[in-house]
């Protein structure tokens, strides 16, 4: 497969900087007429927002407060304008979170994914993402439908059903969870079912590790990966390159230091923080809680939008000790209250029956004294005692994690 969706996808990274940056102060103004999104950027002139930097300085919306702020607020949190009979489909999300779905074509971003997996206009695809109440089913159905594809709304479970409309039917691709792909192939090798039209699948929702891929493709299918939620459909997908995931058109992708808005440096693992820009229900910089890190340069397939390893880990990994919650944004306090430091990580342990931290600072001139005033830091900060080691620059691992809990 050399073809690619279309020509923005292979425009210079510069030209679709350009545009992003250009559409986003009209999404911004659009944003601000939902009330939580006017509370929260107050004071904020959507004309000056016009580049990354200028983005960064606006404050994040972790998804994990949604939940909260969708009860108090019913049914989308205060941050979107429109009422509900303005969408087409309405689900929720376990929280609960309320998503709606709106009217224009492809509208969670999934056609792309789709295409670069291999899927065509004409193809049957078998979708057993769960049309119940939760969006996952929907996403991928109207992005098959978009791209102009037959879709069998399978949903999961019910392998006997599903095999009769396989073989009906001779779809030749397949969207769902890679879990049950292969419950599904292993269900008719073991009941001498024909699902070898099946040739390609793309692949979302659970992990996918190297084992799996090989065991699927052994059995003729080619399958891809797409990293996505609920909120905001298709974020990055996998391509013929098979080397990481593009980022998705028509999104802005930052990654930034666990606990803060703070871009991390180039090619270090940070959390995933989006920005769309639909008009009818923007996400201004929604944090999602997972980890990634970007790959230098563009794509071998041709595509040049920013290249991600993929999910890497949860962002949020705030831990109890001694009854107590520590977050990884007390530990991005404490490195705004050092600025020479480099990485930190707060490692969590158990000794003689009790719970016990020890802050790991990369320090590039380590001193008693240095040592001493981020013990100060960490009980102001934690309202908890712990030890401080310092390390050369460098040695702390490069994987986002902040606050690592090895009870």
């Amino acid at each position: 497969m050399t073809a690619h969706y279309d020509a923005l996808e292979t425009r210079e990274q510069a030209a679709r900087e350009a545009e992003l940056f250009s559409r986003l102060p009209g999404v911004l103004q659009s944003a601000m007429a939902a009330p939580a999104y006017a509370e929260r950027l107050g004071g904020v002139d959507p004309a000056s927002v016009t580049s990354r930097a200028a983005l960064a300085r606006l404050p994040v919306l972790r998804k994990s407060e949604l939940p909260a702020l969708h009860k108090a607020s019913q049914p989308f949190g205060g941050f979107v304008a429109a009422a509900p009979g303005a969408f087409a489909r309405l689900f929720t999300s376990p929280g609960p979170i309320f998503e709606p779905e709106g009217r224009q074509a492809d509208p969670w971003r999934g056609a792309r994914a789709l295409f670069a997996a291999g899927f065509r206009e004409g193809d049957v695809v078998l979708n057993t993402f769960s049309y119940h109440l939760t969006p996952g089913g929907f996403i991928f159905d109207a992005s098959a439908r978009a791209l102009g594809c037959a879709v069998i709304p399978a949903g999961p479970g019910n392998t006997e059903a599903q095999f009769e409309l396989i073989e009906a039917y001779r779809p030749v691709g397949y969207s769902g969870t890679p879990d049950f792909l292969k419950i599904l192939l292993d269900a008719a090798a073991a009941s001498g079912r024909d699902v070898s039209s099946i040739k390609r699948a793309l692949v979302s929702g659970a992990a996918f590790p190297p084992s799996l891929q090989a065991e699927i493709k052994a059995r003729g299918i080619d399958a891809y990966q797409a990293f996505g939620t609920a909120d905001l459909g298709l974020i990055a997908f996998e391509t013929e390159a098979r080397e990481s995931m593009v980022v998705n058109e028509d999104l802005i992708l930052e990654i930034v230091k666990p606990g803060t808005g703070d871009p991390v440096a180039e090619g270090d693992v940070g959390e995933i923080v989006v920005t769309s820009l639909d008009p009818h229900h923007p996400w201004i910089r929604l944090a999602l809680g997972d980890l990634t890190a970007a790959l230098p340069g563009p794509s071998k397939c041709g595509r040049t939008n920013m290249r991600i390893k993929g999910w890497m880990g949860r962002a949020d990994q705030t831990t109890k000790v001694k009854g107590m919650f520590v977050r990884p944004e007390q530990i991005a306090e404490i490195g705004r209250r050092h600025p020479g430091l480099g990485r930190l990580r707060l490692v969590v342990t158990r000794e003689r029956e009790t719970d016990a931290m020890t802050l790991r600072a990369e320090a590039a001139a380590p001193s008693e004294a240095l040592r001493e005033e981020l013990t100060v830091s960490l009980r102001a900060v934690t309202k908890l005692g712990g030890a401080v080691e310092l390390v050369s620059p460098g040695l702390l691992p490069n994987d986002g994690k902040v606050i690592a809990d090895e009870r």
